[in-house]
């Protein structure tokens, strides 16, 4: 088995390309290890001294270290962790991951089936593609509340994404978006 990486614009968080499908659907995000019971894979990572967060993708896996720990040293101990789950046979997750995304409620039932199908089809991607997700939780009063997952918790430029990319999105593209907000 031949593993791929690739570096994300946070410098604590690595992502691992397997070539092969990690989550049918959805996403799974253990940012720290209490829940990482739900998911062998995520139980042998953690089972790597200074792993720190967890998160699964469709068909990649991006893992944050703490800050003073060496990818160098690391990434071989990750690479064995992720060998060994692939050869085991066991699932990534013992249960189908939840919705991604939050319902909207009936008020505002329209814009809410916007500001989704925007980040869904336009954000996600783009989002996905540096080893994360966003998760949309909400809109109130103008309001957006978005969580940033895997690679973009806790990056140095998730600030940015959120408001001059994401927020400057969904105000173009939906009247009603005053602005973006993070929700930890």
């Amino acid at each position: 088995m031949f593993i791929q990486t690739e570096e994300t614009p946070n410098p604590a968080t690595l992502k691992f390309l397997p070539g092969s499908e990690v989550l049918g659907t959805g996403t799974a995000d253990f940012p720290n290890r209490d829940g990482a019971d739900k998911s062998p894979l995520a139980q042998r990572l953690f089972g790597v001294a200074e792993v720190t967060a967890v998160f699964l993708g469709g068909d990649f896996i991006t893992v944050t270290k703490s800050p003073d720990a060496d990818w160098q040293v690391l990434k071989p101990a990750v690479l064995g962790a992720i060998m060994e789950h692939f050869t085991s046979g066991d699932p990534a997750l013992r249960e189908a991951a939840g919705p991604v995304h939050a319902a909207g409620d009936g008020e505002n039932e329209e814009v809410v089936s916007q500001i989704v199908e925007l980040l869904d089809t336009r954000v996600r991607p783009a989002v996905a593609m540096d080893g994360g997700d966003i998760v949309f939780h909400g809109f109130e009063d103008g309001v957006v509340f978005l969580t940033m997952q895997g690679a973009c918790a806790g990056c140095p430029s998730s600030t940015a994404t959120l408001k001059m990319g994401i927020e400057n999105l969904l105000r173009h593209y939906v009247p009603e978006v005053d602005e973006v907000q993070a929700v930890s």
